[in-house]
């Protein structure tokens, strides 16, 4: 069962919130020109302080740690999509933590825009691939209810 398509989904989960945990997410571009960048695990101020987002770190963390460890749930397919259903969940309040630390942040940063980097879209990938793997997996226990039911 591991060579089914659902593992391939969360295993590309998997990878796909490690680089997002690894790379930029934004950039707040402060009216002077000064570029503070936004990363998972904090902002990197122009005086090289940092303030911690680290909710935001520890968030993709976990639903990567659950995406991978949901693979080798193979056997128990109703924990495997309860699983895959909790990593979506997550990463929806990835996002919603992201937005009120932006608003946070764009208050104490004075105003400054803020420029969306590419890695802010691979958790939106990651549930999309979480759906899929939990139709794939829903559609094999469907299958094994019907063949035990020819029994």
């Amino acid at each position: 069962m591991i060579q089914r398509i659902q593992s391939v989904y969360l295993f590309v989960v998997t990878v796909l919130l490690v680089l997002s945990m690894c790379f930029p997410i934004g950039h707040f571009i402060g009216a002077d020109g000064v570029t503070e960048v936004f990363k998972p695990l904090g902002v990197v101020l122009a005086d090289g302080s940092v303030t911690s987002t680290w909710g935001l770190f520890c968030i993709l963390l976990l639903s990567a740690v659950v995406a991978f460890c949901t693979i080798f749930l193979f056997r128990n397919r109703m924990l495997q999509v309860r699983m895959t259903v909790f990593s979506s969940i997550l990463l929806i309040g990835y996002y919603v933590a992201f937005v009120a630390f932006l608003f946070v942040l764009k208050k104490d940063l004075g105003n400054a825009s803020f420029q969306v980097g590419w890695a802010l879209c691979l958790p939106a990938i990651s549930i999309i691939l979480n759906y899929l793997a939990f139709r794939a997996i829903y559609r094999d226990e469907v299958m094994v209810r019907a063949a035990d039911r020819l029994r």
